[in-house]
């Protein structure tokens, strides 16, 4: 075969591919109906999941697994857009890593929505003005972002599913030259993260905090004296160049993000559940606390606290449980937390993120 006919079968095979989704979308516009007269629910992540596993198992290659989930992932984000277009809250603006998340996880086919703080996003949810929000929980080098579990003690929506996206900064500017940065801008969080790189490489240039990586890229479109530690996504996103990359101190970074909503997801065999708990100090408490959950065999992926604001030296404790709300292991444990807990409270269960 000549390079004309290479191209004409790569023709052959873009057309059956576009039958097929127009196809697959018919079917998908079926389901939205079965769906509207049974008040179901549009977006259900153990499906995704289902779907996902199964083409990566049947996968042979030469495409690669993560390639399969991406180009699956816009085809489900399409689908769900004929069904029902779903508005997803998240934290913004645009550029952020939080806005990566929320692509990664419903597709670039959802109304996004930025929100300017967490209790925001979950406004939003609550209202009904969006159907789902993302918020970030917690980075493998700085720990809990604090004004998620706080704002999970006040309101009743649900986690239904999760994922982690690698967190990488970069050092961005107009000109891409290090010798003009007078100042440097970005969010606390990522300042941290690049520490000892900053110490050693621009120690006498100030370096100013503000509420996002993606607004100190916004800020520095328009400065060309300034610099932003930003992801590339914010570059390409405000036409900056990249002064040096991948700056942080630890390059295995990650994030975890959150979905709320107002359902719990079915179960997967494959799951986390997500508890608020808080109890009156006595002598034990916390072992006793943690009985439940080793006479079952229970693994907890994660314990934190929280100060209790409104009465000092009082905590609330967030903890994830590998297991299902439904499953036997799972609800005996935490029904045995209600017996000497002031607070039990189930954040939800959702598929752990692969």
């Amino acid at each position: 075969m000549d390079l004309n006919d290479l191209r004409k079968s790569i023709d052959d095979v873009d057309d059956s591919i576009l039958d097929l989704l127009n196809k697959r979308a018919h079917l998908v516009t079926e389901v939205g109906r079965f769906k509207t007269k049974a008040n179901q629910n549009f977006y259900v992540p153990t499906r995704e999941r289902a779907i996902f596993e199964r083409l990566q198992a049947r996968n042979k290659g030469p495409f690669t697994q993560v390639a399969v989930e991406r180009v699956f992932r816009e085809i489900i984000s399409a689908s769900l857009a004929l069904e029902r277009p779903l508005r997803v809250a998240y934290l913004g603006p645009p550029a952020t890593f939080t806005h990566g998340a929320t692509i990664a996880q419903f597709g670039n086919s959802a109304s996004l929505l930025p929100e300017r703080t967490i209790p925001m996003v979950f406004e939003e949810v609550e209202s009904g003005r969006a159907n789902y929000g993302v918020i970030p929980i917690e980075n493998s080098n700085e720990g809990a972002v604090t004004h998620t579990l706080d704002r999970f003690m006040e309101s009743d929506l649900q986690i239904v599913a999760e994922n982690y996206q690698e967190i990488s900064h970069d050092l961005l500017s107009k000109s891409g030259e290090m010798h003009q940065i007078r100042r440097i801008y970005s969010h606390p969080q990522a300042i941290e993260q690049c520490r000892k790189w900053l110490e050693a490489r621009c120690p006498e240039i100030p370096i100013q905090e503000v509420s996002s990586t993606a607004q100190a890229a916004q800020m520095v479109s328009e400065d060309e004296d300034s610099a932003a530690i930003a992801s590339s996504a914010a570059a390409r996103t405000y036409g900056l160049k990249t002064v040096a990359p991948a700056i942080e101190d630890h390059h295995y970074n990650f994030t975890r993000f959150l979905v709320v909503g107002k359902h719990t997801p079915e179960r997967t065999g494959r799951d986390k559940t997500s508890v608020l708990f808080s109890f009156s100090d006595q002598p034990g408490i916390l072992s006793r606390m943690l009985e439940p959950f080793r006479k079952r065999d229970l693994n907890l992926a994660k314990i934190e606290s929280r100060p209790v604001k409104r009465k000092a030296w009082e905590y609330v404790f967030y903890l994830d449980i590998e297991g299902h709300i439904s499953d036997e292991a799972t609800g005996g444990a935490i029904e045995d937390l209600r017996e000497f807990c002031n607070l039990v409270k189930v954040l939800g269960s959702y598929p752990r993120a692969r």
